[in-house]
């Protein structure tokens, strides 16, 4: 199983998100990540991936929750450790792989996101810490999906 990170700037009113530009996800806003390569903590790997992906380093990144990506095709499975993060130190700034955009709460665009997010978000921005599972049928299509809350902040 592949193991990655995910990292979405939330300031309370608005969440930062970074439209993929190239490669698995193309098109789609999502938050910043990517695999944890050798020898790298988890948490490096979400800072480092916020860094190439928007240009941002941040300051109170915290795990919200862990997600588990299951294919029924050849797509490798993968288990994604998701943080969140309020503040962070440089501007956002487009990168050749991203480009960032601020959305309000109530305009997160989920007609241009993974099928998953609009099951998982509303969990994020009540500040609970949760573990979702969900299998898709190819990459794009969601067969079933399982959300635990863990508990709240």
């Amino acid at each position: 199983m592949k193991v990655c990170t995910l990292v979405i700037i939330n300031d309370g009113e608005r969440v930062l998100l970074g439209l993929k530009k190239r490669g698995f996800g193309e098109g789609k806003w999502n938050g910043f990540g990517g695999k944890v390569e050798a020898g790298e903590t988890i948490e490096d790997a979400a800072a480092r991936e916020l860094k190439e992906e928007a240009g941002i380093i941040p300051i109170d990144l915290r795990k919200v929750a862990l997600f588990e990506f299951l294919f029924d095709d050849d797509t490798e499975d993968t288990r994604v450790h998701f943080f969140c993060a309020s503040s962070f130190t440089g501007e956002p700034q487009e990168t050749e792989e991203m480009r960032p955009r601020w959305f309000l709460h109530d305009e997160i665009p989920f007609n241009d996101m993974w099928v998953d997010n609009e099951h998982w978000f509303p969990h994020f921005l009540t500040g609970k810490f949760f573990h979702g599972t969900f299998l898709f049928k190819d990459t794009s299509t969601l067969i079933d999906h399982k959300i635990n809350v863990i508990a709240n902040d």
